[in-house]
């Protein structure tokens, strides 16, 4: 009986609904707990950043302008994918990060619910962080979230699939896009995120995955001038000070890096971190 080569798999990059490779041709060796080989990951460059972010602006409108029940809708279907593709992670977490089956099982059916539990916020947030505000006058005066816009993400590094999530989610609920650097040492599991996005309902766009060098891509991220927040819950390791300052620049808001097993636990204050609140006045009726 003749045996099978291995087709090694090229990890792509995630922008704008498709896979392309990084536009240097460049790539790196994603290794196994133990040093084997386990695929090739895209080393995206500054090009690729930018082209994230392009993406990303393109997407805004149409992801903001769906209706919350829509956004909560299309997340949902998210999860229901990543449930169906279960047993891929698992296997990818274990792969390369060595831990056993029953905790890659935990990291992802942890993951699962954490962007259910996002999901189902999309149509209930606006009730709780809007309200009528009392005015000295004839007048409706009512403040209501909206999205901030281009959202740039440095995932957390220590894990392959929940701090990816827990970063991810939290800022499409509002309607915001996404241009997320995955963890440079785990990447696997953040492309085949982006093949289930490719799959599901989630406008290409929304959400773009660059793998490589956190290092090299943050400071491109943090001074562009069409990101309009920056979330550097994983940026624990690089000189985040400086990715502040050149953020700031552009007006950017700006998440500081988390640390722990709670970085990016789920909360409502992850959503808000990324809206504006919007107050319209309005007239009352005399008649």
């Amino acid at each position: 009986m003749s045996r099978r080569l291995t087709v090694p798999k090229t990890y792509k990059l995630y922008i704008g609904g498709a896979f392309p490779r990084s536009e240097s041709g460049r790539t790196y060796e994603v290794v196994s707990a133990g040093g084997d080989f386990l695929a090739n990951a895209s080393l995206a460059s500054r090009k690729d950043a930018r082209d994230a972010v392009t993406a990303a602006r393109g997407a805004v409108k149409g992801w903001s302008g769906a209706t919350a029940y829509n956004r909560g809708q299309v997340l949902y279907r998210v999860a229901e994918l990543l449930e169906g593709r279960r047993a891929q992670f698992v296997d990818e977490i274990v792969q390369q990060t060595g831990v056993s089956a029953s905790d890659a099982t935990a990291e992802v059916d942890e993951a699962i619910d954490r962007w259910v539990w996002y999901a189902g916020w999309c149509d209930k947030f606006g009730q709780v962080a809007g309200n009528g505000n009392p005015v000295a006058g004839p007048y409706f005066n009512i403040s209501v979230p909206e999205p901030t816009g281009v959202v740039a993400v440095i995932a957390p590094q220590d894990t392959a699939l929940l701090g990816l999530v827990s970063a991810i989610a939290p800022a499409l609920v509002t309607g915001n896009s996404v241009v997320v650097v995955a963890s440079e040492r785990y990447p696997l599991s953040a492309i085949s995120l982006g093949e289930v996005l490719a799959t599901s309902d989630v406008p290409g766009g929304v959400v773009n995955v660059l793998t490589g060098s956190p290092k090299e891509l943050a400071p491109w991220l943090a001074s562009h001038p069409d990101v309009h927040g920056l979330d550097l819950v994983g940026a624990g390791d690089l000189d985040w000070v400086d990715l502040q300052i050149a953020a700031a620049e552009t007006l950017t808001r700006v998440l500081p890096p988390e640390q722990g097993p709670d970085a990016a636990a789920p909360s409502l204050s992850r959503i808000a971190a990324f809206t504006e609140t919007k107050t319209v006045w309005h007239t009352k009726s005399l008649v």
